[in-house]
Order: structure tokens, then sequence, then C-alpha cells
């Protein structure tokens, strides 16, 4: 049934006690997205779903889908800091949880990342049984276990995973026989820049409150940061300043915050669509400006987090959130969203436990993966979006049985 848009508005008011349905939905098909791309097999597909290489000037999909995913992050953080606080937690306690969460995410990118370059001979274990174990592990370590039963069964469940990591870090090694390595920052994974701008969006939100020009002041900060970065402007300030150069760079919290700023725009004007639609639009169109105004001395590129390339992103995703947000929040059109938002729900879970799949299959050497072929690329890609949609059920799966992680 649609909704009126003027009853919707007076439900939704200013206040922060309604979740806004498109964040989550946004953030589903972003997954969908990520796994869509990740799997694709890029050998005959069109070059526009693909990433563009370092030193390319343009972007395809792929080149989008991580910083919608960072946009929606942001929009998710005050409605979680909200949350937090009517359990009574004080802006201290928020902070100490946003910490705990973000080193999760990092230590979790680390692993992911190094196992690529793990050596099986110096490890005493081939790479596909040491990352299967990580995460094997980081599901028995931050699953969401019940709490009113089998409590001391989970908590055992805990320790095994924590034992287990540490066991598995301690063997690793990378490099060669001669030269043998430990584990290396080469980049902090996916999830570790999620880490990162989590952080950076989450403590910033708790310095400005609700104040929609703190957040836009903290994005023109980012900003800078980032066109600082890309100039060699940011001098060495202090020893080990490269474990905090995603902050330093400006580009990841940038995205964070300008959804932060977003879900700010929302919760003022709830209460009126047709203003919210001007001011969001309006901001999605400056940022689109801005990253063509940039493109006059930065190329858009996503591997090298260049300003144009963030700015033109951000403007991609408030524009496709404002369309999104007027099909389900305003005019009710959810009738085929509910996956994508059950996914947006169950993030981790469903960007992670495809990788399980991944793992058997590899290791039993089934060739169930017939798709990825260069020779018909419909095949190529109708198979990768199948494989998506699937692991979005997958993620569903383990959720209805008791499988989600919780950082």
């Amino acid at each position: 049934m649609m909704l009126n848009p003027e009853t919707l508005s007076a439900n939704l008011s200013a206040s922060t006690k309604i979740r806004v349905r498109a964040i989550d939905i946004m953030r589903g098909l972003t997954l969908f997205l990520m796994l869509f791309v990740n799997d694709l097999y890029t050998s005959n597909v069109p070059k526009w779903l693909l990433h563009t290489e370092a030193d390319f000037d343009g972007m395809g999909l792929s080149d989008w889908v991580f910083p919608g995913f960072l946009f929606m992050v942001g929009m998710a953080i005050p409605y979680a800091v909200s949350a937090r606080k009517k359990k009574g937690d004080s802006d201290t306690h928020v902070f100490i949880h946003v910490l705990g969460r973000t080193i999760s995410l990092l230590i979790i990118g680390l692993l992911i990342v190094n196992s690529s370059s793990l050596n099986p001979e110096l490890t005493g274990m081939s790479r596909l049984w040491w990352i299967g174990l990580v995460y094997v592990c980081i599901f028995l370590v931050w699953n969401n276990y019940p709490q009113d039963k089998y409590k001391n069964i989970f908590l055992i469940l805990k320790v095994i995973g924590i034992i287990g990591l540490i066991y598995l870090s301690a063997i690793f090694r990378a490099g060669s026989v001669d030269t043998p390595v430990w584990f290396e920052k080469s980049w902090w994974g996916i999830l570790g820049l999620i880490g990162w701008g989590y952080f950076a969006g989450s403590s910033v939100y708790l310095l400005i409150k609700d104040r929609i020009w703190g957040a836009i002041l903290a994005v023109h900060i980012f900003l800078f940061l980032n066109i600082a970065s890309m100039n060699g402007w940011v001098p060495s300030l202090f020893p080990g300043q490269d474990w905090f150069n995603v902050l330093l760079q400006g580009n990841v919290p940038m995205i964070v915050m300008s959804g932060i700023t977003a879900t700010l725009i929302v919760r003022k004007f709830s209460a009126d669509w047709k203003k919210l639609a001007i001011y969001l639009t309006l901001f999605g169109l400056i940022s689109l400006v801005l990253g063509l105004i940039l493109h006059q001395w930065f190329i858009v590129s996503k591997i090298l987090a260049t300003p144009s390339w963030g700015m033109l992103c951000n403007g991609i995703s408030i524009l496709l959130f404002v369309l999104i947000y007027y099909l389900i929040d305003v005019r009710g059109n959810s009738k085929y969203s509910k996956l994508f938002e059950l996914a947006g729900q169950n993030s981790l879970t469903t960007y992670l436990a495809p990788d399980l799949i991944y793992f058997i299959i590899w290791g039993s050497g089934l060739s169930i993966l017939f798709y990825k072929q260069d020779y018909s690329m419909w095949l190529a890609v109708i198979g990768s979006l199948t494989w998506a949609y699937a692991m979005l059920w997958f993620g569903l799966l383990l959720n209805r049985i008791g499988i989600k992680l919780k950082l």
C-alpha cells in the first residue's frame, strides 16, 4: 500500500526514534554490488563494470561500490550513537565501544590482507587452510551469541577462537626461507579501511553532535587533508605515522563524514520531504561539481584515492540515496527490497561468509564456478550476479541459525 507523504512526514519527526529504512536497503545494495564485482571474471566483461588502473583517469562501477558502502557507514553512525545513548552510555563509553570495534576491524583486515603473502613452507600450513581457519576463528570470536542460555558454552567458543587467532598469527610467515617475515602492513584491507573511516566519523560525531555545519566543516577539513596528501604537503610529524595514513590522507574519513552529513540533513528535515529532497540533492550536486573542479588538478582514481574521485563518488551516493529514500520511506515501494534490507542489517556476516564457500570450492576442486570463463560475457556477468544474490540469502540463512557477526 502506498504511504501518504504527509502522514509519513508526521511520523518521521526530527527525533531519532525511527531509523530510515533506505539506509539499510542502500547498504544492502552496495554489499550486493561488492559481492558481484569481487566475483566477476574480468577477462571478457565490459570495462565499465571493472576497477580502473591506478594511473588511469576514470572510474567504473567497481570504483564506486566501496566508497558507496563507506558513505552508508557514515549514514548509520548517528543512529548507532543515539541507540547507545538511549541505553544510558556516556560519550566516553561510546568512544570506548568505537575504539573496540575499530581495533577488531583492523585486526581482521590485516589478517585477511596478509594471507595472500603466506609462505606455506615456512608457516607449515597451506594458505587455504590458514585463511580458512582464520575465518572460522573470526566467527567464533565475534559471533553475536544469545545472552539468555548456554553462556558457558559460548564463552568457551570465544576463548577457542581467540586462542586460534593467536596461534595462527604466531605461526604465520611470509617471504622466503632466507628472509622470512611476519605480518606486514602493505595496506589495511577493505575492513581495515572501513575501521579507520568508522573511527574518524564516530569520533568527530561525538564532538559535533547533530550540528550540520560541524559535519560540513569536517568534510572540508578531510578534503583538504586529501588534497595536501596528494601534493606531498603532509610532513612527517612522529614515528610510526604511516600507521595512521588513512586518517592523514583524508579520503576515507571525508567520504564517511559526507554520509554523516547526509543523515543529519535527513534528521533535521524529515518532517518536510520537499526540503529534505532539496537540501540532499543540493548536497549531492555540490559534491559532483567539486569533484569536476578538482578533476582539473587530480585524475579520477580509486586506487590513488584522489579527491576528485572521492567527491564524485559522494555525489553519486547522495543522489542515489535520495532516490531510494523517496521510493522506500516516502512512497512505501518496498516490495522487492526486504532481502537488501536484511543484508544491510547483517553487513559484516554477509560480506565475509561467502569467502567460506570459496574456500570449500577451491579446496575440494569442484568446478561449480563454471561461469568464470572468457568465451561468453553474458554468462560471466549473469553468473556473478546470481552468485551475489545467492550470497545475500546465505548470509540471511546464517543469521537465522544464530550465526551473525557483531563487533
